[in-house]
């Protein structure tokens, strides 16, 4: 007897844990009370089914067969991972009968991916996106929530499609990504204004950042049209700006397709990546570096075009017959454009042979760190459903958080490279307008020093009228003149050209010119005064050269010149044959003849440079011998004939002396006109 009551013992000791072990039924109707001016949250287990049937909206349909789900997490992290395609979610919904049926209510819904029709009572109340066959949706959506009409029990059903994985898809996608909720349209819109709120405060430091971004780039890029010399701030200007875009793209809700805004993000981000290479270039004086000049081209250019065809593969249906084939393209792009996002590690170790500031160097540290989280970032996300990584998500995930704004690792890194970057810019500038500054006083010294050695008055020479005229086509010019007077009633007329311009051509003048003045004290031969000076230049211009002709002007009209390679002169309006003859300073043993002519009462000498017979106009004429001939057959001064040359289009620097025996009786004059100095008249 007692054998046989232990069973029934058993059964009555273990019914009220067995009872307990029972799990609660998955069927039973949601409870939804309360609702009012709060909002219930639809969670708990909801009614789960792959595959697509329009009768699954229905309210008579028996979905007691189907599987249970949670909706505060995806269906790939939960039983069906990696799953795409279509889904349908169930869930039966009772009101509380004390609830007001003249209460109407709304449905809140947070994400779904990727595409979702709701149906509430068999009657589709919304959607987001657009279902297959032709699938679109937006980056980034703002949650949605939908009327339900007046208050009543019913059935919640929901249609979900999801795209074909990308390369960076984990596979844990899929669905509800949070439970909706539930409530009076006012209670939503409310809720839904706070969910907005606290979106955009999460928004305030990151979007801020990109804000800042763009002032930056705005200022570089102005002040790179002011000085287009700076490329550094041209490459600043083009990465300061790429946050921007990308924020609009992606962070600030702008409704956009969603494939269509994977392929704007990838040229930018191949951009960012670009802009920071040169960057690095130029801030660590590398860009005197071929051979680093041309491999950052390189890598430039197959960063670009891997983007690019990478963001082109993005409009092409992933579901559609090339949709594998996108997807292999898509691998191999992404795999090309991280592996070129090494640069930095080949750029920083040529900047140590180099003395930086620390905030250089700052600069290049946090660059290198932040390609480099970027790239192990990207590395291990592409194919993460398959190598089931999760170091991308971690370091996606926030250190720490400050007034509902995350800071990544990466964020963190970016916003420590934007501060140094700008940093480092200001330095370069300010070292730059320090250099920029020295070399304007070295010109202006040399503008000074060239102001000195043009002659501020010309001697009067008895019998004969005098112009001269100077344009220099820079700040400080090549050319040089001189007119020296003898003490035996002669005088001598220096006129060259200094091959090159700015501060090197000017300090040659001087050099030339206080040696020709030297050598004419002592000699009065035009031939022995170029033998000399060429001597004295050679082995000292740097491989560069000087045209010089030396006239010796007697009293009684005698004319004797020596040239060396220069322009021959003109008497009246035909020009005069001159002996060949070597430059100065190209050979030490070089020998000048003289040639002697004779002025009569009117007949005028033009000499000049070089500058006037090549001025250039717009559609690049040259002025020419033949428009030369014609400006010295109207007999013009020096200033007529360089201002014909000017308007003509200057070139080059432009002299021209000129000149003219006068009968007896008439008064002699000089004339100059040059930069900064005032014409006078003896």
């Amino acid at each position: 007897m007692r054998t046989k009551c232990l069973p029934l013992l058993a059964l009555l000791f273990f019914a009220p844990v067995l009872s307990l072990a029972q799990p609660p039924s998955t069927h039973s109707p949601l409870l939804v009370t309360g609702l009012g001016k709060a909002t219930a949250t639809l969670d708990g287990p909801w009614q789960f089914h792959t595959g697509d049937d329009s009768s699954w909206a229905s309210t008579t349909l028996d979905d007691s067969a189907w599987e249970s789900i949670q909706t505060d997490k995806s269906w790939g992290a939960q039983q069906h991972f990696n799953y795409t395609g279509h889904a349908w979610y169930r869930r039966h919904i009772t009101i509380d009968p004390a609830t007001d049926p003249n209460l109407d209510l709304s449905i809140f819904i947070r994400h779904i991916d990727d595409v979702y029709e709701l149906y509430w009572n068999g009657t589709k109340i919304g959607a987001y996106g657009k279902m297959p066959p032709n699938p679109s949706w937006f980056y980034n959506p703002p949650p949605q929530f939908y009327g339900l009409g007046k208050a009543q029990s019913g059935v919640l059903a929901v249609h979900v499609w999801k795209e074909v994985p990308t390369s960076f898809d984990s596979g844990i996608r899929g669905g509800f990504v949070a439970p909706p909720l539930i409530g009076s349209n006012a209670a939503i819109a409310s809720y839904a204004a706070e969910r907005k709120y606290g979106w955009l405060q999460s928004r305030l430091y990151s979007g801020g950042l990109a804000i800042l971004y763009s002032i930056v780039g705005t200022l570089s890029l102005l002040a790179w049209i002011l000085n287009r010399q700076r490329k550094l701030l041209l490459w600043m200007a083009a990465f300061a700006y790429v946050p921007l875009a990308l924020q609009m793209l992606s962070g600030f809700r702008i409704p956009i397709r969603y494939m269509f805004s994977l392929s704007l993000q990838q040229p930018f981000f191949a951009l960012q990546d670009i802009s920071l290479w040169f960057l690095l270039l130029y801030l660590l004086q590398l860009d005197d570096n071929p051979r680093l000049v041309r491999w950052t081209r390189i890598f430039a250019i197959i960063s670009i075009t891997s983007a690019s065809i990478d963001g082109l593969l993005g409009l092409i249906d992933p579901s559609g017959p090339l949709g594998a084939f996108g997807q292999w393209v898509d691998a191999i792009c992404t795999a090309i454009t991280t592996a070129v996002e090494v640069l930095p590690l080949i750029l920083i170790p040529f900047a140590f042979k180099k003395r930086h500031s620390i905030a250089t160097w700052l600069v290049a540290f946090f660059a290198f760190s932040t390609e480099m989280i970027s790239v192990v970032r990207i590395a291990s996300q592409q194919g993460s459903r398959f190598t089931h990584w999760t170091l991308a998500d971690k370091m996606l995930a926030p250190v720490f958080t400050i007034h509902n704004n995350p800071f990544t690792i990466y964020l963190l890194s970016y916003t420590f490279l934007f501060f140094s970057i700008v940093y480092a810019v200001y330095r370069y500038s300010v070292d730059q307008s320090k250099r920029q500054g020295a070399i304007e006083q070295e010109f202006k010294s040399a503008q000074e020093l060239q102001r000195i050695l043009i002659p501020e008055t010309l001697p009067p020479l008895p019998g004969f009228a005098v112009t001269s005229a100077y344009r220099p086509a820079q700040e400080v010019g090549g050319d040089f003149f001189q007119l020296i007077a003898k003490s035996e009633g002669s005088a001598l007329f220096i006129l060259g050209d200094v091959s090159g311009k700015g501060l090197k051509a000017a300090m040659t003048v001087s050099l030339i010119v206080g040696t020709v003045r030297t050598l004419a004290e002592m000699f009065n031969d035009p031939a022995e005064i170029l033998s000399r000076l060429n001597r004295r230049l050679h082995n000292r211009l740097q491989q560069g050269f000087v045209t010089c002709l030396i006239l010796r002007l007697d009293p009684d009209g005698t004319c004797t010149f020596a040239n060396a390679g220069h322009l021959p002169p003109f008497l009246n309006h035909q020009e005069l044959n001159v002996p060949p003859a070597l430059p100065l300073g190209l050979l030490a043993s070089a020998s000048y003849d003289e040639t002697t002519i004779h002025l009569d009462i009117d007949d005028r000498l033009t000499l000049y440079t070089d500058g006037l017979l090549e001025a250039r106009n717009a559609n690049g004429e040259i002025f020419s011998f033949e428009r030369l001939q014609q400006l010295l057959a109207t007999k013009p001064d020096a200033k007529k004939a360089t201002d014909a040359a000017v308007a003509f289009g200057q070139d080059d620097d432009i002299t021209v002396l000129t000149i003219t025996r006068l009968a007896i009786g008439i008064e002699s004059t000089t004339l100059l006109e040059a930069p900064t100095l005032v014409a006078t008249t003896a």
